[in-house]
């Protein structure tokens, strides 16, 4: 089972849904960016045991540049989608707030198809539809 991206990201759902439910909590007393940065360096901290732990440290220089790249504009969209959520999170109902934060998977099936050449079918695009519909409907009404 642990060999499933099926798995992964099931598991990925259920944590970002407590990421949704701490987060709310933890902004409550102090400044939404600065619980971003709290946030950031336990991952850190976690994420550098993790790999020291499992031995898959590499040597940055066997890195290849364009990898460097967008793994350096990834970790920027990250920072600034991790500010944004804060700050809605400090805002807003966690309930109403997240379902518009997972727009992205809207976004990344367009985007996929756009940029990366991935292929969806009608039922897949009906699939995106209604997680657009429900977001919506979710946080709107």
């Amino acid at each position: 089972m642990s060999q499933s991206w099926q798995f992964w990201a099931l598991l990925s759902a259920a944590f970002a849904a407590l990421t949704a439910v701490f987060a709310k909590v933890g902004v409550a007393q102090i400044n939404s960016d600065f619980a971003t940065l709290i946030r950031t360096v336990v991952i850190l901290f976690v994420l550098a045991g993790i790999v020291a732990a499992t031995g898959q440290w590499q040597k940055p220089s066997e890195i290849p540049g364009r990898t460097w790249l967008f793994l350096a504009l990834s970790g920027l969209a990250t920072g600034a989608s991790w500010l944004a959520y804060f700050r809605a999170l400090k805002l807003g109902d966690a309930a109403r707030v997240a379902p518009i934060d997972k727009l992205s998977i809207v976004m990344v099936a367009i985007f996929g198809v756009l940029f990366l050449g991935e292929k969806l079918n009608l039922v897949n695009w009906l699939g995106v539809v209604f997680i657009a519909v429900g977001a919506l409907l979710l946080a709107v009404f």
